[in-house]
């Protein structure tokens, strides 16, 4: 069967706009946290949320697309076209695929004329929201790349690009395809910050995943990006492999629609499935990117479920949410990039913002930057609403 090499990396998050800015606020643990300036909304004082640095304006001149397409577009773009800019012109004759995911679709701008459709009963106001559902806007980017070929968009909720990296992994092993850019992207709007918010969720100070007093996540905002290739696109490509995306699964424990059961049953079969793909066992296990949004219900059932599978052997475990926020159907590429660079410099990067042990478990993150590390597998969490629940392994080229 194929090996699916990831070969390289695209993200832009409230850290940075590229890999090797967010690499560099990874290691001085600057978190990304703080008051929104770009998203307008009653809880802009009180609600810290982890936004990316530019103005659609800004992120359009970065990419060369239309500054009124929906932010999610511009921000999955940007880390598009880094992921793919090492190999233009180099794919010819090969089959191509672009598996993108994303939750809020066009949601900022279909927020935005609300008002004006209810104020003007104008039909023709209606026509400005044709991005509004989720595959726009992969149409929309997949248009500007010029990728042809397959071309698909997932939406599962947190696990969104966790699920479109295994999709684009288990395609490239099955010979379907030879090329994948896969990962996702989403933008903070209004609609969201409000639901969670409604859900008593969010925290009004920045997070402290995995951290006994912990109060609640952080919304963010952003994209990451994997190419994948097999041996024979690697070659033609002249791409060096980052890493070996060697396992992965999907689980769902059908608990509750918002919240994990408490047992993390759902994630402990997401984890144990990845690992059993890989063809490895738990003690081969490096190091874990925690989903980790630091809610109760979420860090206490994947912290269960670790204990179960790794007992008093828990490998090295970290979020990286304390960077970035929780990027909803971003989260999974975003931390898909974080893991291969973790596995490229031989890095852990710390869970910020930790200073008590959980009471229900019986380890703890890592707090400080661990360099010259020997990771041979790491595995990457992403849990989402529903009780969709996805696990990634990744391996040293």
């Amino acid at each position: 069967m194929n090996k699916v090499y990831g070969v390289n990396t695209g993200v832009i998050t409230a850290i940075g706009a590229d890999t090797e800015a967010c690499l560099r606020a990874l290691k001085a643990g600057s978190t990304g946290i703080g008051k929104a300036d770009f998203l307008k909304t009653h809880w802009q004082e009180e609600l810290p949320v982890g936004e990316v640095k530019y103005s659609n304006e800004q992120l359009a001149a970065l990419t060369g697309m239309n500054a009124g397409y929906p932010r999610t577009a511009l921000l999955s773009a940007v880390s598009a076209m880094e992921a793919c800019q090492p190999f233009a012109g180099k794919t010819a004759g090969l089959k191509t695929g672009f598996i993108s995911a994303n939750t809020v679709g066009g949601m900022d701008l279909t927020e935005g004329l609300y008002r004006e459709i209810k104020e003007q009963h104008d039909p023709k106001v209606v026509g400005e929201i044709i991005h509004h559902e989720c595959g726009a806007i992969t149409e929309l980017v997949a248009q500007h790349l010029g990728i042809h070929g397959f071309v698909s968009t997932i939406s599962t909720a947190c696990s969104s690009s966790a699920n479109s990296i295994m999709m684009g992994a288990q395609m490239i092993r099955s010979g379907m395809l030879d090329v994948v850019l896969a990962g996702g992207a989403d933008c903070l709007s209004r609609f969201t910050l409000n639901g969670f918010n409604t859900l008593m969720i969010l925290d009004r100070q920045p997070c402290q995943p995995f951290d006994d007093e912990r109060r609640g996540l952080n919304l963010g905002e952003g994209a990451g990006y994997l190419v994948l290739m097999n041996e024979r696109a690697a070659k033609q490509c002249g791409a060096e492999p980052l890493c070996i995306v060697s396992g992965y699964a999907n689980a769902n424990d059908a608990y509750h629609q918002t919240a994990s059961s408490p047992e993390g049953v759902g994630n402990k079969l997401a984890m144990e499935q990845a690992i059993q793909t890989a063809g490895l066992s738990p003690a081969d296990i490096d190091y874990i990117n925690l989903h980790g949004t630091g809610t109760a219900n979420n860090d206490s059932s994947e912290g269960k479920a670790i204990a179960a599978i790794f007992g008093d052997a828990v490998p090295l475990a970290s979020s990286t949410k304390g960077y970035t926020g929780h990027t909803l159907g971003g989260c999974g590429g975003v931390e898909a990039v974080f893991c291969a660079l973790a596995l490229r410099d031989g890095v852990v990067f710390p869970n910020l913002r930790w200073q008590k042990q959980m009471q229900d478990l019986n380890w703890k993150p890592v707090t400080e930057l661990l360099t010259g590390r020997n990771l041979r597998h790491v595995l990457s969490n992403s849990f989402g609403f529903g009780g969709n629940c996805s696990s990634l392994v990744f391996s040293k080229a």
